[in-house]
């Protein structure tokens, strides 16, 4: 009996890896569809995905789309030294609110390297645009921050290897 409940959970864990993988390909597609593809019942694939919405898995169902055609030239990420002290949590918890005057930065985190200590990454429509931001998040945060660096990618020329989530499924 032990045995049937770890091989269950095994499967499990295994379909949920798998309908990951299919939803990071294309997320648009039905529950119909997706049980197919992974040979289970309509049912299943419903029950699951909604498991792992509830449980925070799956947070949002979006598109990557051509940011040049939406009028982006230039994509930034902006690494932050916070002074010594001031990441209590009520200053982050600021920090928190304050990004969300910017729709275009669509990433803003705490973390450790090139001793920095916190990074926003963001879409400008042009290099206007992105320093009249640094230059507001410099005034906004002045006591608070100690240095501010950043990596600028022109979208218009040397693109490797576009912006997608869809290559994460092979990395489950």
């Amino acid at each position: 009996m032990k045995e049937r409940l770890l091989g269950l959970r095994f499967m499990q864990k295994e379909l949920i890896h798998r309908l990951l993988r299919e939803l990071l390909k294309d997320s648009k597609r039905s529950d119909r569809e997706l049980a197919k593809i992974l040979d289970v019942s309509q049912a299943t694939i419903s029950r699951t995905r909604h498991k792992l919405e509830t449980n925070g898995m799956i947070q949002d169902y979006t598109i990557i789309p051509d940011f040049r055609q939406m009028g982006f030239e230039l994509f930034a990420i902006t690494f932050v030294k916070f002074r010594p002290g001031v990441r209590t949590p009520e200053n982050m918890k600021k920090a928190k609110e304050y990004t969300t005057k910017f729709p275009n930065a669509i990433l803003s985190a705490i973390g450790e390297g090139l001793g920095m200590n916190g990074v926003v990454i963001s879409f400008h429509k042009n290099y206007t645009h992105y320093q009249r931001n640094l230059n507001q998040l410099r005034v906004d945060w002045k006591d608070f921050v100690e240095d501010i660096q950043s990596f600028i990618v022109s979208l218009t020329e040397g693109e490797f290897k576009r912006l997608s989530l869809t290559y994460l499924k092979d990395a489950l």
